[in-house]
């Protein structure tokens, strides 16, 4: 991991890593606090456009609203599958759809951006 070849075949790395998860809001506020509540996470950076939770999340203010399905999303892990659901819905998260093979469920956050709780 960490190369990949070259058109000549060569493998070469660039040193790219992922430093951190952006999600995109329009209410800034409300979902910082919506996300830092669920995951424990304290604010730690804050700017008019961006807040950063913790050293690998963050939310930057966008304009325009959510349209369609997330093509990445989070898979949050539980120790405590029925309390985290139930504290993630407490928060204003929905569930969008039932709980799958036993193991996760798919959510939406306050601006519809889905994540899944899954099991331990």
């Amino acid at each position: 991991m960490g190369t990949e070849p070259s058109a000549a075949g060569e493998r070469t790395s660039a040193g790219i890593r992922i430093s951190g998860i952006v999600i995109d809001a329009v209410d800034l506020e409300r979902m910082a606090v919506f996300w830092s509540r669920l995951l424990d996470l304290e604010i730690t950076r804050r700017e008019d456009e961006w807040i950063s939770l913790g050293p690998g999340l963050a939310l930057q203010r966008v304009p325009e609203p959510k349209g369609v399905k997330n093509r990445l999303h989070l898979d949050l892990v539980a120790d405590d599958f029925a309390s985290a659901c139930a504290h993630a819905a407490d928060l204003g998260a929905v569930p969008a759809g039932e709980l799958r093979e036993d193991l996760w469920q798919v959510w939406k956050d306050p601006e519809d951006n889905e994540f899944c709780i899954c099991r331990s």
